[in-house]
């Protein structure tokens, strides 16, 4: 598999106090097999579907309180260009470029309004083996209360296009690069609690969305929102046992005319 265009969603991977709940919550909901763990990694553990890899979970690092959560990587064919880029339009850089043995370089950065993301220059580790597919990596989008500075500083760092969906209900931008949309952004209102911080919105696949979202709850999971169906799919935002959220996403049921966009000048 051939590295993958900058700025592509190329992984992720997510952080759980109890690495083996979450292995039991994802490997039954999604269908997730699992590869052994690599202690001198973290624990770092991968996920397969089919045999391919499709994301990976592990516990924080000793010592961190990081929060249950997952992270989307981008990829860069330059970590280190790219980390400069994210300080020189207002982001910031939580790990520095840090070489992760021959599978590749990656940074873990937030946006201006707090995003947390990761970059990834690959090595022998390409990212996702298969997408789309039930139980792989479909879509995300960045869940931001500064939906302006979003905007201009992805573009800025990865290059994207942004297109504003002509909508008044909600503040909602595509990113993309010179095709089909490869991210999208939505703007946080009154309707998310402050608690509730900006992040990063992972949505995988599954072929039928409220049988997926009710086999979650079954499993401790909390529906955030939905089932919806748009013109894109049918889709649902959760938030799991341990407090990471996540949304189903069931590409074949579609309803209502597609939007319309508009360039960002």
């Amino acid at each position: 598999m051939a590295a993958q265009t900058e700025g592509s969603p190329c992984w992720a991977d997510g952080t759980f106090g109890d690495l083996e709940g979450a292995k039991r919550f994802y490997g039954e909901l999604l269908g997730w097999t699992f590869g052994a763990s690599m202690p001198e990694y973290g624990e770092y553990t991968q996920a397969h579907v089919d045999g391919k890899a499709v994301a990976a979970l592990s516990p924080p690092a000793p010592g961190q309180d990081a929060p249950n959560a997952w992270c989307l990587y981008l990829a860069s064919p330059d970590a280190a260009a790219t980390a400069a880029k994210i300080r020189a339009n207002g982001g910031e850089v939580l790990v520095e470029p840090m070489q992760v043995g021959d599978f590749g370089t990656m940074v873990l950065a937030t946006d201006p309004g707090g995003t947390a993301f990761g970059v990834w220059q690959s090595g022998s580790h390409k990212g996702f083996e298969a997408q789309t597919v039930p139980g792989a990596y479909t879509w995300a989008e960045v869940w931001t209360r500064e939906a302006e500075k979003a905007d201009h500083f992805f573009a800025a760092v990865f290059g994207y296009g942004v297109k504003h969906l002509d909508d008044d209900a909600v503040d909602f931008s595509l990113y993309d690069l010179g095709a089909d949309p490869v991210l999208g952004r939505m703007k946080m209102g009154a309707e998310f609690p402050p608690q509730v911080p900006a992040h990063m919105n992972v949505y995988f696949a599954v072929a039928d969305c409220d049988a997926a979202v009710e086999k979650a709850k079954s499993l401790g999971a909390e529906l955030s929102f939905g089932p919806m169906t748009i013109p894109f799919g049918r889709f649902a935002t959760l938030t799991d046992p341990q407090g990471a959220v996540f949304s189903l996403f069931d590409p074949t049921t579609t309803e209502g005319e597609m939007p319309k966009v508009t360039q960002a000048p």
